[in-house]
């Protein structure tokens, strides 16, 4: 295939791994929310929370018009993520902890979304931005916490 041509498939791909992306990181902020305490972290972490569902609209309008549902995340990577936090906040349930966790997950969810974007190259102009887009979100998320390390 030539430059500037796109491929369905890739398409499809990337966007599904946006939309696990989307939720895995919607829910781990769910999951912290009630333990912070800094009034700040919370906000930061609830205005953050909403960014990614109003992304995750967009996702899943674009994936609807390929005729597809979107992804899930995986249960395994789901359950070490609940195990992660939950035995980490059981230990020490500061900010600090909560923003080390949220640093984590933004920062393996910011490499994924690059790797995806290299390996479904052939994604179209809207996918690849929309990656791009919450690969940012994800980088900024990782800046923002960094006073509460």
């Amino acid at each position: 295939m030539g430059s500037g041509q796109t491929n369905r498939e890739d398409t499809i791909h990337l966007l599904r791994e946006c939309d696990a992306g989307i939720k895995m990181g919607t829910s781990s902020i769910r999951e912290v929310l009630s333990s912070t305490e800094d009034r700040k972290l919370k906000q930061m972490l609830q205005e953050c929370m909403h960014r990614h569902e109003r992304l995750g609209k967009e996702v899943e309008a674009a994936l609807e018009r390929f005729g597809d549902e979107g992804k899930n995340p995986g249960l395994m990577a789901q359950a070490m993520s609940w195990l992660k936090t939950n035995g980490k906040l059981s230990v020490d349930g500061s900010d600090r902890t909560i923003a080390d966790l949220m640093t984590d997950g933004a920062n393996m969810g910011a490499k994924s979304l690059r790797k995806y974007m290299n390996q479904y190259s052939m994604a179209d102009e809207d996918a690849r931005e929309i990656a791009g887009r919450l690969a940012a979100m994800e980088e900024q998320l990782v800046e923002e916490l960094r006073p509460f390390l």
